[in-house]
């Protein structure tokens, strides 16, 4: 996929690994790009740092669906096109299920999934027009591999892998490429609170998540060869897993008990 001068819409691209996506996407020669956020300063800052192009800012939250259809309309309005959708806006809260607060659970729901299937839904009119167009969710490792204190956020992970199989084959009639890029452990505000080891860049992900684009991959997995063979074990003989989740039980509850991002 030749990536020059498509017009792109991404979410939660102000911060992290959306904005290190932006700075991909400017060097393989795109020009316009809407952001949804919803900070307004980080917007700013944005258009700030990516004066070269056109960067057009659309403060919103991707839970509330007139949000959603209020970045629909001005890109209809302002470009009248649409090749590109990112939606990598997310949140996590860690935990206990039984000590999450509902209030954390439905916005992990609402934000990771609802609103991920809800702008693509609205932006298909524009996507579907494109000559050669492409859908992006962002999804996690935990979407393919689940492990204690992450029930909510691995549920809505992987079902963004599933929905976007199933928008991939619902759309085979379109010139549009869907995939889903699965980052591990990645150094952004949304870790601040995880005592992690080592982490991947924003910069790794994006990188990867482009590439896979221009080279219309369907999965890119971050975390090389080992994160493969976790997610084929995983698939074949889970209680492996299962055991392994067991043995480091406290020290997952440990190093997952104040990582929070909403």
């Amino acid at each position: 996929m030749n990536l020059k001068d498509k017009k792109v819409l991404i979410s939660g691209g102000s911060a992290g690994i959306g904005k290190s996506i932006i700075q991909e996407l400017v060097r393989h020669g795109v020009q316009d790009i809407a952001v949804i956020g919803r900070r307004k300063e980080a917007l700013d800052a944005l258009k700030s740092e990516f004066s070269s192009v056109n960067i057009l800012t659309i403060q919103g939250n991707v839970s509330e669906v007139q949000d959603l259809e209020r970045a629909i309309t001005t890109i209809t309005e302002v470009w009248g096109e649409l090749d590109i959708l990112i939606n990598n806006a997310g949140v996590v809260s860690a935990g206990l299920l039984t000590e999450q607060s509902d209030e954390d659970i439905i916005n992990q729901i609402n934000i990771n999934l609802t609103g991920l299937i809800l702008l693509t839904k609205k932006a298909l009119n524009l996507l579907m027009k494109s000559r050669e167009g492409a859908i992006m969710n962002i999804s996690s490792g935990y979407g393919y591999i689940a492990m204690p204190f992450y029930s909510v956020y691995a549920a809505t992970k992987a079902a963004v892998g599933q929905f976007s199989d199933a928008m991939r084959r619902e759309l085979h009639q379109y010139p549009l490429h869907v995939m889903t890029v699965y980052p591990s452990a990645t150094d952004t505000d949304m870790m601040k609170t995880a005592v992690v080891g080592e982490m991947d860049t924003p910069e790794d992900v994006a990188h990867m998540s482009v590439e896979g684009l221009v080279n219309e991959e369907i999965n890119v997995i971050l975390g090389g060869k080992e994160r493969e063979e976790q997610i084929k074990m995983n698939f074949l003989e889970p209680k492996k897993i299962d055991e392994f989740a067991k043995a480091h039980f406290d020290a997952l509850k440990e190093r997952t008990k104040s990582h929070r991002s909403m």
